[in-house]
């Protein structure tokens, strides 16, 4: 079911998810919020309802410019309350690592658990932070400010060595909604992956160590877009986290892992 809460394009697995378990779907950048199928049957499998917010300048969330990324985890606490949810497990692939881990220093009370699928570390302004990403250009032209970002939007192409074959394969076969949800997302034009870039470089606006959920951050031991090091720094961070380095994965096919983390 799709529908507007809170200002926000909001996806939920069920028509009514009051008094539900819910798994708090953060999608990866660029995505619309659409539930996948992949996420679907995981939470069906664990008795979990799911609901997926479009992020501002997503879909049919309106922009919020200069957001953070604590920004995004406030404005789904009123979402949250007005469906009606029991409790939430907040998890999220990629860009939506932060968001996930956000959501859990913004409403302790109501998230149980954080997971984490190759999820960046906050920028700490050295050129270490980009060490191992194949391409590192948008960030870093991000860290520059909104302006060099746009300049950048103007030149990015995909580059296809930031996939392993492990990745390929993954979307070739359970996860190619994923690759045609991401396709879907650019008639919606570039402001949401901008703006997840920039809050990315910027503080996130909430203390890591204030997180008292706990947090399994699931990484690909073989992934080009966000190294290992990144889910090393985010458990040295975190008060109650735990590295579930998988080998041989990488930034996409680590997913494939979502069912059984669960």
């Amino acid at each position: 079911m799709r529908m507007t809460v809170a200002g926000l394009d909001v996806h939920t697995s069920h028509d009514d998810v009051a008094g539900r378990d819910v798994l708090l779907w953060h999608h990866g950048s660029p995505q619309t919020g659409a539930i996948l199928p992949p996420v679907q049957a995981a939470a069906d499998a664990r008795g979990l309802a799911v609901v997926s917010v479009a992020r501002p300048a997503y879909a049919g969330s309106p922009r919020i410019p200069g957001r953070s990324v604590a920004d995004v985890a406030a404005g789904l606490r009123p979402v949250m309350e007005a469906l009606g949810v029991a409790s939430v497990i907040s998890v999220g692939a990629s860009g939506g690592g932060p968001h996930a881990i956000a959501c859990a220093a913004a409403m302790p009370g109501l998230v149980r658990r954080v997971v984490t699928f190759a999820s960046p570390a906050p920028f700490d302004g050295s050129d270490e932070w980009f060490a191992g990403m194949q391409a590192p250009q948008a960030l870093r032209a991000a860290a520059e400010g909104e302006e060099a970002r746009r300049r950048f939007a103007e030149i990015d192409e995909f580059d296809p060595a930031s996939f392993v074959d492990a990745d390929y394969a993954a979307l070739d076969g359970e996860w190619a909604s994923l690759g045609a949800d991401v396709a879907a997302s650019e008639s919606y034009g570039i402001d949401g992956l901008l703006d997840d870039d920039l809050a990315f470089v910027r503080p996130w606006g909430f203390a890591l160590d204030g997180v008292a959920a706990s947090v399994l951050l699931v990484q690909g031991e073989e992934d080009r877009v966000i190294p290992p090091r990144h889910a090393r720094f985010l458990s040295e961070a975190l008060p109650h986290a735990t590295v579930d380095l998988r080998p041989g994965d990488g930034h996409v096919s680590v997913l494939r892992h979502l069912s059984a983390v669960l």
